[in-house]
């Protein structure tokens, strides 16, 4: 039906009825985040949640934490999804402490958000999520996820979760070629990175809102990496339209040193007021993700910088002079050179291959 937003679309019988294996199978296995599978036009992602809720209401109070955190709401989204976190059905478990790991990184209870990763780990072999394929891929890809997303060594060897992906429904497979497009990134594959984002966007069948902002986030973040900026500010806008639609607003802000100067670029003269809002998230999640990892790893070196400094500097360490992040940002050399002299001084450095050493490590 015209505007409204539906949950993987079921095959019709003749008459228009939902065939009754699949409407059986909507209802006998539930599958973690299902507003990540949810079908929605732009501007439409409540009515996705209110079809899921008329649905089941458990899943509709997940998809309701999925919107709230999404939106930059973690306290919400943390209090929607936390009677979940010990529930019996794996799909609500898994969905609950998915959530309420980011949400209470968010708002820098660090050793809760390592009890929700916790209890998803804990959760592999179980027999009852093994038995019913589309659950245990989904299980794989969010234990997975919860890994690679926060720059932590993944559970699973290489190419175990291709094996799987076939069995997600469209919007989750979708958001397991971010993760794994997020994963090349990691390694270095920028060109890989690229393409496996953009054959999903080009390729997919529906409208999934949640899963496509990932998805041109990291290629955003690819192309970065390729020194194609203009390539990588088309897919942050891409990312942007969303966010606007929707209010989709958190993981611009959780993106922001990854895309390297992008979000100065696009929206901090054209849209100061949600820049202003974005970069709140961004030192919020940086916080949280601070305390997190293990200071020795480094991760604590950028905490003084600001966001400008942090991105110049990720730039300078990936080989690009001051011309170039001159012509990027839209500003001056002067003006990079200042703020690579501060971030010089916060960190207790003095030279660019000692800034290759602090962020690259």
């Amino acid at each position: 039906m015209e505007g409204v937003a539906q949950i993987p679309s079921f095959p019709h019988s003749a008459k228009g009825d939902p065939m009754p294996e699949r409407t059986y199978s909507f209802i006998e296995t539930r599958l973690p985040m299902p507003l990540m599978s949810a079908t929605a036009e732009p501007g439409k992602l409540d009515d996705a949640v209110a079809h899921i809720a008329a649905r089941d209401a458990e899943l509709g109070r997940i998809a309701r934490a999925e919107a709230h955190y999404f939106r930059g709401q973690p306290e919400k989204a943390h209090a929607d999804a936390a009677p979940f976190l010990a529930h019996p059905n794996p799909a609500l478990r898994v969905s609950a402490n998915f959530i309420c790991a980011y949400a209470n990184l968010a708002l820098g209870k660090i050793w809760e958000s390592k009890e929700c990763l916790a209890s998803i780990a804990a959760m592999r072999g179980d027999e009852s999520i093994e038995a019913t394929p589309a659950l245990h891929a989904s299980y794989i890809l969010f234990d997975a996820a919860s890994s690679v997303l926060l720059h932590l060594s993944t559970p699973y060897p290489p190419g175990t979760f291709a094996k799987h992906i076939a069995a997600l429904p469209e919007g989750l497979r979708l958001f397991a070629t971010y993760a794994l497009a997020h994963q090349a990134y990691l390694f270095g594959e920028y060109g890989r990175c690229v393409g496996m984002a953009e054959i999903a966007l080009m390729t997919k069948q529906g409208r999934y809102p949640i899963a496509e902002q990932f998805l041109h986030l990291v290629a955003a973040m690819g192309q970065m990496n390729l020194r194609d900026a203009k390539a990588a500010r088309r897919h942050f806008m891409g990312a942007w339209d969303i966010a606007l639609a929707d209010g989709l607003i958190e993981e611009i802000g959780e993106h922001h040193g990854l895309l390297q100067g992008v979000l100065e670029t696009c929206l901090k003269e054209d849209y100061p007021e949600h820049y202003a809002r974005v970069i709140d998230i961004t030192y919020r999640f940086s916080e949280g993700w601070r305390r997190l990892h293990n200071p020795e790893a480094g991760a604590h070196v950028t905490s003084d910088l600001t966001t400008t400094e942090f991105s110049i500097a990720m730039l300078a360490s990936r080989g690009w002079s001051n011309i170039e992040i001159a012509n990027h940002l839209g500003i001056s050399t002067g003006t990079v050179k200042n703020h690579l002299s501060m971030a010089y001084a916060k960190l207790g450095i003095a030279s660019r291959a000692e800034l290759t050493k602090y962020l690259l490590q």
